[in-house]
């Protein structure tokens, strides 16, 4: 790691709570109800061990197999202060290695894949791969008319997969997320994540623990602070473009 680089680093970092304390106060919020979730994919660990180094306590990634390399890369002392978030598409057969690395699967939008995440976890627990169950949020698809969903679950399904989450034994419900729409300028997003918050009230009418609502990324954030997000995906106005 050059200095340079964690001088990078620790300057985006610092823009971006910047901006949500910004959005936070203009939403009448509380930063503290706003949990930052650093999306790492492409980058190498040592930027993982830095942002840690910087305050960093969640991170996420949405490729199983750089994820899976890259978590076991992070010394112990790193790995145990980190929350490993997976927030990609997943396929199912993909779910048992996932959760021997991952603390939270974003991305559960059917129950087969909820089926084999349980599996997955029970297993992991077993081998003490793992020693707490997997939290996991619904993905919700948000597209409507030509705006273009980028995956999960329809509104009408998401409370069946809840229900499967919340009945299962190894995972935990943790509440919702989503991916804006594509094709939507800013109030079409804001929208969407309106949309995104009303479904995740009513779930809590079935589940009161399921209060997560994860939306925004480096583009939306301050929308998604405005309609009740608890947890911001950002990767490249942290991490910077692509290497």
């Amino acid at each position: 790691m050059t200095d340079a680089r964690r001088l990078e680093l620790e300057t985006n970092l610092v823009r971006v709570h910047e901006r949500i304390d910004a959005a936070c106060r203009a939403a009448d919020r509380d930063p503290a109800e706003v949990t930052l979730v650093a999306i790492t994919k492409f980058f190498p660990a040592a930027d993982v061990v830095t942002l840690v180094e910087l305050g960093v306590r969640h991170v996420g990634e949405n490729r199983d197999q750089e994820a899976g390399a890259k978590v076991a890369e992070l010394p112990a002392e790193v790995r145990s202060v980190l929350t490993v978030h997976f927030v990609g598409q997943l396929q199912t057969n993909k779910a048992r290695h996932v959760v021997r690395y991952a603390d939270v699967v974003q991305s559960a939008d059917r129950d087969r894949l909820v089926d084999a995440l349980d599996r997955g976890a029970g297993a992991a627990l077993e081998t003490g791969e793992r020693h707490t169950p997997v939290s996991v949020t619904v993905q919700v698809d948000l597209g409507e008319g030509e705006a273009r969903g980028r995956g999960g679950a329809l509104p009408d399904e998401v409370p069946a997969v809840a229900e499967r989450i919340a009945s299962s034994e190894h995972l935990r419900l943790r509440g919702v997320m989503a991916v804006a729409p594509l094709g939507l300028d800013g109030s079409g997003t804001r929208a969407a994540f309106d949309r995104l918050l009303a479904l995740s009230r009513r779930l809590r009418g079935d589940h009161p623990g399921a209060s997560w609502v994860s939306a925004g990324m480096s583009g939306d954030l301050e929308t998604a602070v405005a309609s009740g997000a608890t947890h911001l995906r950002v990767g490249t106005a942290i991490l910077g473009p692509r290497r």
